[in-house]
């Protein structure tokens, strides 16, 4: 019997104290139980990516929300300053307007105070006047009558 033989014997009773053993069925378990929880952690990722997925929606969904309320209130914030733009124009129209016709009815005051100052004046001068020229061409009591007279006749007309 030569070495061969007994290189043979001493395989055949190594394979044959493993498969005693269950190496076997110990590496296919643990191959079995690795391939589990490959399966188990491939779900799991499965499940976050489809949680992933759904946050990404419902955020994309909020942001969409949040940019047409953005939109809304810029267009309300445009329409109410192109309200108050308008209120604001009408109102310094009005105020110019109010302001000018005021400013109007003091002019036209001011004129009418002018003409009856220049009137007031022009009577006085005017009596003046007529008071010199009988005083120096009329005498006594002809000049008295005559003198109130123009005097009363001067104030009727001018009033």
């Amino acid at each position: 019997m030569d070495a061969s033989f007994w290189a043979l014997i001493g395989l055949i009773l190594f394979l044959a104290l493993i498969v005693y053993i269950k190496v076997p069925a110990k590496i296919g378990s643990s191959l079995d139980d690795r391939a589990d929880g490959i399966r188990k952690e491939l779900e799991e990722a499965r499940k976050m990516r489809e949680e992933a997925q759904e946050l990404l929606s419902e955020y994309q969904r909020k942001r969409h929300e949040a940019e047409g309320e953005a939109e809304a209130i810029i267009a309300e914030a445009s329409a109410e300053a192109e309200r108050l733009t308008v209120e604001t124009n009408k109102a310094l129209e009005e105020m110019i307007a109010r302001r000018s016709k005021a400013a109007e009815d003091k002019i036209a005051q001011a004129e009418t105070q002018a003409i009856a100052d220049v009137r007031a004046k022009a009577a006085d001068i005017a009596v003046a006047a007529a008071e010199q020229i009988l005083a120096s061409k009329v005498k006594d009591k002809v000049a008295d009558d005559i003198l109130a007279k123009s005097i009363a006749q001067v104030k009727d007309r001018l009033n």
